[in-house]
């Protein structure tokens, strides 16, 4: 048992008896153990939160090469035209 359920079950002993005490502090610490379980998969570990930031990073570069490469092919079309307009 951790130190607050220990308190806990020391205050319970005197109020309600020995064995109550146990099996409501046991009671107590099996809920809270079941609720961590069910929650602990929605919570985000530090591995969780680097591992996006590596990916954020990679998502970023990437828009930054397909940004330059329409902007180039941008660039490419509006010279073909200019250079179409100017001849005739």
């Amino acid at each position: 048992m951790h130190v607050a359920e220990i308190e806990l079950y020391e205050i319970l002993k005197t109020k309600i008896g020995e064995k109550e005490a146990r099996t409501l502090v046991e009671y107590i610490e099996a809920k809270v153990e079941k609720k961590f379980e069910e929650k602990k998969d929605t919570l985000a570990t530090k591995q969780d939160i680097a591992n996006l930031e590596i990916r954020i990073e990679k998502t970023k570069s990437d828009i930054i090469k397909w940004m330059f490469l329409f902007w180039i092919g941008q660039l490419a079309s509006l010279i073909a035209i200019l250079q179409i307009f100017f001849r005739k």
